[in-house]
């Protein structure tokens, strides 16, 4: 099988990982052969084209520092033009699970690295999808996050305005280690100050009205799915797919692929004999575009944009299948075009639009791995990520809170709660509906006093105690918000609540919920119950 361009010796590889020690230990990498490795060629897959690059892409760079060991280079659809894994002079690479059918791409050989056990995780990009569809003809995750905010430093460009770093794993929890180390290691577009954190527990899907190409099969796939989402507490509404759709055909169909003859193409028309035919046809088209086309194709990109945000507002994120069915490589030989415009049905408009994408395994459709992509909007890369875990949650094996990869670039405040905005409590949705994320359970130092007030809904009253006095540890929670997040819950927080330093058991200082000092003395004192909770189950306030 034709998944490596250039493998490292196992002997070489092995020894770097034994002495590794940091966060991803152990982890092996490859690395899809558009993004360079210090001291290994970059082909993208053409071999007249190669280089051999002196230091690392920014991407492969923050894997290595934290640990991670590159195993080797992949194959891909030259030039990353391509959804299909066959258009590689180093051959076409068969699917790992189905011989005989394609292995979607262009990241062929990193999905297959990955869903072959040769690697941990895998370096892929996306430009129309070539982050998703890998993943799903191979039952594995790929991340695709916000356009810009992983650096592509160091990658072959393939449309630079819209070209993607992702990564592959065999699950969500991986995948987003290892997103948040690229992202905080060889970030690039700014992150604003105003986004969600996380999803809300029961959040809005949308899906498309009409499911156009879709294999009947894999139709029945996505209903399931679908089905699962609303019995975990999803609410479901449905949209009009024909802005997307439109904006899809834009990609390839219109002006826009002028900005892959701007990529290579003085490359492609000097060396054309070295060029696979297919991407050369698709880049040499793209050369006497005239520029006012491109201006009108971008205007139109616009107004399909507008079009399609307003059908999504009030959801959370936009449901898809990732791929409408999967060819063997005798159909996509037969129908090189076509095919691959096929697989690119639900993928191509994500990047056009500025959205974000996890792609994860949904079960089978007949013999085929089946997968689906939940796309959320610009930045709110946690949001797609917490409803990909819902689509993926196993009891047994729950994905971590702090695995949501934002987390390491996102600006966020922690927030310390103690009674009504507790988890499961009356005010907790005060904290959803800013896009609060619930990152766990803490407790005080020992040096506070646990009141209640007589409100509706009741509410604790923490004050701390001045040296000498007998206090007692207090449970609580944490909440993460964004900056802007927690300044308008403090501009709506009514007296006499407010918000001032708490110590916890650590000895760390946090912002948390504090209360006057003559409003606090008028409470009821349930110290002894040692938190809200327990003051509740013992009937203590009420």
């Amino acid at each position: 099988m034709t998944v490596w361009i250039h493998r490292r010796p196992d002997s070489e590889v092995a020894a770097e990982t034994a002495i590794a020690t940091r966060p991803l230990a152990g982890v092996r990498l490859a690395v899809k052969d558009n993004v360079d490795v210090a001291g290994l060629p970059t082909t993208a897959a053409c071999p007249a084209y190669a280089y051999i690059p002196e230091q690392d892409a920014a991407v492969v760079a923050a894997l290595r520092s934290a640990g991670a060991t590159v195993v080797g280079k992949t194959n891909l659809d030259q030039f990353a033009t391509g959804l299909v894994g066959t258009r590689s002079p180093y051959g076409a690479v068969e699917n790992a699970l189905r011989p005989g059918y394609v292995s979607g791409g262009s990241s062929s050989g990193s999905a297959v690295a990955v869903a072959r056990g040769e690697a941990d995780i895998a370096i892929g990009t996306d430009t129309a999808g070539s982050g998703r569809v890998p993943a799903a003809l191979h039952g594995i995750v790929g991340i695709k996050p916000t356009v810009g905010v992983v650096s592509t430093a160091g990658v072959v460009p393939a449309c630079r305005s819209y070209d993607c770093v992702t990564i592959f794993a065999a699950d969500l929890e991986l995948a987003g280690r290892a997103m948040g180390v690229m992202a905080a290691g060889a970030g690039g577009r700014p992150w604003p100050p105003d986004v969600r954190l996380a999803a809300p527990p029961k959040p809005v899907v949308a899906v498309f009205s009409e499911l156009p190409d879709l294999d009947p099969v894999w139709r029945n796939a996505f209903e399931w799915t679908v089905g699962a989402l609303r019995e975990r507490g999803a609410q479901i509404i449905e949209v009009d797919p024909e802005p997307f759709l439109a904006a899809a055909k834009l990609l390839y169909g219109g002006a826009l692929v002028a900005e892959r003859y701007s990529a290579v193409g003085e490359f492609v028309d000097s060396h054309i004999e070295s060029v696979d035919p297919t991407v050369g046809s698709i880049i040499q088209a793209a050369r006497d575009l005239p520029a006012h086309q491109l201006v009108t194709d971008l205007a139109s990109l616009e107004k399909l944009r507008e079009t399609a945000m307003a059908s999504l507002a009030g959801a959370d994120v936009l449901l898809t299948p990732t791929v409408p069915g999967h060819p063997t490589i005798a159909e996509v030989t037969a129908d090189p075009i076509g095919e691959n415009s096929r697989l690119g049905t639900y993928t191509n408009f994500c990047n056009l639009f500025d959205l974000c994408a996890v792609a994860v395994p949904a079960g089978m459709a007949g013999d085929a791995q089946f997968g689906v992509t939940v796309i959320a909007r610009a930045f709110e890369d946690a949001v797609a990520f917490d409803v990909a875990a819902l689509i993926n949650a196993d009891p047994e094996a729950p994905t971590p809170p702090e695995s949501a990869w934002p987390l390491t670039i996102a600006p966020f405040h922690e927030l310390v709660v103690f009674g009504a905005h507790l988890r499961g409590q009356p005010l907790e949705h005060q904290l959803i509906d800013l896009g609060a994320r619930w990152a766990g359970p803490v407790r005080t130092s020992p040096r506070y006093r646990l009141a209640a007030l007589d409100t509706i809904p009741p509410k604790p009253a923490v004050t701390r105690l001045p040296e000498g006095e007998s206090g007692v540890s207090v449970a609580a929670e944490r909440w993460l918000l964004s900056p802007a997040a927690l300044g308008r819950f403090l501009a709506a927080l009514p007296a006499p609540m407010q918000l001032g330093s708490v110590e916890l058991e650590d000895g760390t200082w946090r912002t948390g919920f504090g209360c006057a000092g003559a409003a606090a003395e008028t409470g009821k004192d349930i110290s002894e119950y040692g938190g809200w909770r327990a003051a509740l189950a013992a009937g203590a306030i009420g």
